[in-house]
């Protein structure tokens, strides 16, 4: 007796051997014990599912949300600015303004319109953006993308660049024209006639993102600009007014033609530095201008995302929840079942508290194998989402996350160490404090009660 006192009071730390070897036995499945180890099995099982799932959907919208963000502002600036009062004719000089204040990466003009894109199988509606070669360049997704085709040359030519989706719905290929509709054209006495062009395409890029690569082309800056009529002829300073009867030639003589660009889009350093970015900038450039950024035009979307992501994480806690309450229900049934080993190690000189922390260990135990194996699964699944989503498409013959609902063309993932420390801790939590109360219970057998009847 005075053996098991000491084992059960001594030992290392706050947990003696005799309380480790006593809650092994009990983890271990004997036959008359089959029922409540099938219990213990589902909890673990349960408790591992929760885990990993958690683990992964969490990673696949820390990877869908980082995918859309690194693409939408890998195209569309930071902040947009759009000249007020005066056309953007100094758009080179407000260019090196910008890239000269301190946090901004670079800038880029454009000139942008909608028209209609015809190709050998039909037509669709499309966005197009003039943007000059060395802005390109900056752009490192979409000089990047090239599928098809060359940038070479891209200043001099008439080419044009566009997504790989929508050069498979116009039916046309690097080499191919592709003829643009501008319903805004020339001014006659009878009205706009529309502006109809042929351009060859020049690049056929792949971004991963639907939108961009059914919806934008991109042209030369000067094609954009001569296209959209994004210019003015303004009288050359001492010349005269041509008269009515002037030939082309006096009249092109007599006017220069000033080139615009639509608006400029500045890239920063640190996209979450809105504020200070915004006042520094202003403060650094002349002319007027307005300028809104990307979480004002993208607000609605990812606060929906954030959302999204705390309504999850809730509802799928809930599984860990759920497998935490087996817990419960398989140790009240083995502190039932062991009534009589209670009594016999309470007789033999063991405490309450020794009991507590035996089932406490018995139902933690279970927590913790659950917990590590779906911490392995949901890590491994993660990892692997894209290829299994592949997988699974091709074996069942169906479309899972389709890229027209969901933007993109693959399954991003992305890991956070600590969203997953926290599902691991909110696992331990739950499997710990279920213990607590069947444990509570084993340790209020009085010796004499559970013995009467043996």
């Amino acid at each position: 007796m005075s053996q098991v006192v000491d084992d059960s009071r001594g030992g290392a730390g706050p947990f003696s051997r005799f309380e480790f070897l006593v809650a092994g036995r009990y983890l271990r499945a004997r036959r008359k014990d089959a029922f409540i180890s099938v219990i213990a099995a589902l909890t673990l099982t349960g408790i591992a599912i929760g885990v990993a799932t958690l683990i992964v959907v969490m990673s696949v919208m820390n990877g869908f949300r980082d995918e859309l963000l690194s693409k939408i502002l890998g195209l569309n600036g930071h902040f947009s600015a759009y000249p007020l009062e005066e056309r953007l004719t100094d758009y080179k000089e407000t260019v090196g303004a910008i890239e000269g204040v301190p946090g901004v990466r670079f800038a880029v003009p454009f000139v942008e319109g909608q028209a209609l894109a015809s190709g050998l199988t039909e037509s669709t509606g499309v966005s197009a953006r003039g943007i000059e070669f060395a802005s390109v360049q900056k752009l490192d997704l979409l000089y990047k993308s090239a599928v098809m085709g060359s940038w070479d040359g891209w200043d001099e030519g008439n080419g044009v660049a566009i997504g790989s989706r929508l050069a498979n719905r116009l039916g046309v290929s690097a080499g191919d024209i592709v003829t643009l509709v501008n319903p805004n054209g020339t001014l006659t006495p009878f009205g706009r006639t529309p502006q109809i062009r042929s351009y060859p395409v020049s690049v056929v890029f792949n971004l991963g993102m639907v939108e961009f690569d059914s919806f934008y082309l991109y042209m030369s800056m000067q094609a954009a600009q001569d296209y959209f009529k994004a210019y003015d002829d303004v009288l050359v300073e001492g010349a005269e007014p041509p008269d009515v009867l002037a030939t082309d030639e006096e009249i092109d003589a007599a006017y220069q033609r000033v080139y615009r660009a639509n608006a400029i889009e500045i890239f920063i350093d640190d996209p979450d530095d809105i504020a200070t970015m915004r006042t520094r900038i202003q403060s650094q450039v002349t002319r007027p201008m307005t300028m809104t950024d990307w979480q004002q035009r993208n607000e609605t979307f990812f606060s929906a995302l954030q959302v999204e992501r705390v309504v999850m994480f809730t509802i799928l806690s809930m599984i860990i929840l759920v497998a935490a309450f087996n817990i419960i229900s398989s140790l009240v049934m083995l502190v039932k079942d062991k009534g009589r080993d209670i009594a016999v190690l309470r007789t033999m000189g063991a405490t309450r508290g020794s009991i507590m922390r035996i089932f406490s260990m018995t139902g933690t135990a279970i927590g913790v194998a659950g917990t590590l194996i779906g911490l392995g699964l949901g890590l491994l699944i993660a990892a692997n989402a894209e290829t299994l989503r592949a997988f699974i498409s091709n074996t069942l013959g169906v479309t899972l996350f389709p890229p027209e609902v969901f933007f993109l063309s693959t399954l991003p993932s992305k890991v956070n160490a600590g969203e997953v420390g926290l599902v691991v801790a909110l696992s331990l939590s739950l499997s710990f404090l279920a213990t607590l109360y069947p444990a509570w219970r084993a340790a209020q057998y009085e010796p004499v009660e559970a013995l009467r009847y043996e």
